[in-house]
């Protein structure tokens, strides 16, 4: 996985897409990395739902002094010409919504009707935090999109090859900075 100088090196602000369960806050993770993005002045990308997208977007947000936005993918559905929002999206902590009409998550996140694939191609990077199917298809897109991307905390999925794992955010931000050229 390359991180091209245009991914960091242009005028664009690089976007971190975080993802995680949509259930499970993972507080002591989410919060400070959340911090830790709106901190180093770039976008932050999520689902836009509950659980950890809420709580990092959270965190994200409570830095007042930072240059980015909080950017939610938000799921949708469409029943002939009306278009229904899932209960709980977007979540309030997201500053920029962008809608669609892609219902599937979970198990089917690889499914063309998957908002999956926007959240790891509109990304410059990936951090994954423990969640369930819907995470692990959103790291198994980005393996295959050549996405860089890396886990933060305990992960009960099994991926294909080696992923770069880390229990805290201090070591996984020591790596971002001594691997990524986060410059823009």
């Amino acid at each position: 996985m390359q991180v091209t100088e245009y991914d960091f090196l242009s005028d664009k602000r690089p976007v971190i897409g975080v993802m995680g369960s949509g259930k499970t806050s993972h507080e002591a993770l989410s919060l400070p990395l959340g911090r830790w993005i709106a901190r180093q002045g770039y976008h932050l990308l999520t689902g836009g739902g509950q659980g950890v997208m809420r709580t990092v977007a959270k965190g994200f947000v409570s830095v007042r002094e930072r240059a980015g936005l909080s950017i939610g993918i938000i799921p949708g559905q469409l029943t002939g010409r009306i278009w229904h929002l899932p209960d709980g999206y977007p979540n309030p902590f997201v500053e920029l919504p962008i809608y669609t009409h892609l219902p599937d998550s979970g198990e089917k996140g690889c499914a063309i009707t998957s908002r999956n694939a926007i959240n790891i191609l509109s990304s410059t990077l990936i951090i994954g935090l423990p969640g369930g199917a819907g995470t692990q298809s959103e790291i198994e897109l980005a393996i295959q999109y050549q996405k860089p991307h890396f886990l933060l905390g305990d992960h009960k999925a099994t991926f294909k090859g080696k992923l770069p794992i880390f229990k805290n955010l201090f070591d996984l931000t020591r790596e971002l900075e001594s691997q990524v050229s986060l410059e823009y």
